[in-house]
């Protein structure tokens, strides 16, 4: 809900001409309520508690890492490529660490010790790639408002039937493999450098 709503709010801003200095910044602090202290919370009373000082530096790392994306995501407005974030997404990275909890918990797992250091691994992962230079395409140079093919609407309709035929562990796949996209990018980037000769 959250997710949905944070890709509503600027819209409705721009088209109600209701936008303000002051409307960024609460957008940024529901951001950090929503997308960082609310998963972290989930993901530390569900299994990090277990792992004691591990796990709360796990849960702080991952809000840190959404606290600085989010601050960067505001300062560097009109400077970077539009076509890409830099870092991953905050709403991608609360939809990785909480979609973790969901999937264990829709597949009847139930919090042990090697589920501690997985919840662990994934907060880490998803704090230091949310801060990190890594390209994730943005979607946003997609013009929604042209004519879509139909082959556009039958994929989107099949696309719901597969996420509805297991919510959980679809979504949790198609962020987790967005999460791991920047990682496959930068590596494509730099070994197409590496291979142009230099001037």
């Amino acid at each position: 809900v959250a997710m949905v709503l944070d890709g509503m709010d600027g819209r409705v801003a721009r088209w109600t001409n209701t936008q303000s200095e002051f409307g960024a910044q609460y957008d940024s602090i529901a951001d950090m309520v929503a997308f960082g202290a609310a998963p972290a919370l989930v993901a530390y009373e569900w299994t990090l508690k277990d792992l004691g000082t591990a796990g709360w530096i796990a849960a702080f790392l991952y809000c840190a890492g959404t606290a600085i994306r989010l601050a960067r995501f505001n300062v560097n407005i009109g400077v970077v490529d539009k076509r890409y974030f830099q870092g991953l997404p905050s709403p991608s990275g609360a939809a990785v660490l909480a979609g973790l909890v969901w999937v264990m918990t829709d597949f009847g797992f139930r919090p042990s010790d090697w589920l501690a250091i997985v919840t662990w691994v994934i907060a880490v992962f998803a704090g230091i790639t949310m801060v990190s230079n890594l390209p994730f395409y943005s979607f946003k140079e997609v013009n929604w408002r042209r004519r879509v093919p139909l082959w556009v609407i039958l994929a989107s309709v099949l696309g719901m039937s597969v996420v509805a035929s297991r919510p959980s562990l679809v979504l949790f796949a198609l962020f987790m493999s967005y999460a791991l996209s920047g990682y496959v990018m930068w590596a494509r980037e730099r070994r197409v450098r590496s291979v142009l000769p230099e001037e």
